[in-house]
């Protein structure tokens, strides 16, 4: 009994224990085996929606999306829109006490243990591919 009441007090101190209180601030409030996929703050910036992000979300119905409250909302705001067309619940969390390179994870509510979570920035050859194209086109019209 006495151990109780010594939990009960230190509770009240301390507030509420925390499972891995690290890892809920690295990932905007959830554990790492829940995630499914995440985008860095940098990511969150770029102009579009991640592909990637879209995918698992349709996929993922069930999921929450934790966006980083401390970004600019301008930047969250293609997310949260496309978090309310599928209908998948979000949450926009901030810590200003922990500060995380994280700016959007997608997680599930029970342990997935999924291994590869990272994105990785939009694909070099994408991009490249793109470049070359308009370089093509750019080329045929002085030809033409």
């Amino acid at each position: 009994m006495s151990d109780h009441l010594d939990d009960y007090i230190q509770q009240g101190i301390h507030g509420v224990r925390e499972i891995k209180p690290d890892e809920r601030r690295k990932f905007l409030g959830t554990l790492r085996e829940r995630v499914v996929v995440v985008l860095t703050k940098q990511q969150v910036r770029e102009k579009g929606i991640y592909k990637e992000v879209e995918e698992q979300m349709r996929k993922y119905k069930n999921a929450t999306l934790f966006l980083n409250g401390t970004m600019n909302y301008k930047y969250l705001s293609n997310y949260i829109k496309l978090a309310n067309q599928l209908g998948i619940k979000f949450l926009i969390s901030t810590n200003k006490e922990h500060n995380t390179d994280l700016g959007l994870v997608l997680a599930h509510s029970d342990a997935i243990n999924k291994e590869d979570i990272y994105i990785e920035k939009q694909k070099k050859a994408q991009v490249e591919a793109h470049k070359n194209e308009s370089s093509v086109i750019r080329f045929l019209k002085k030809l033409f």
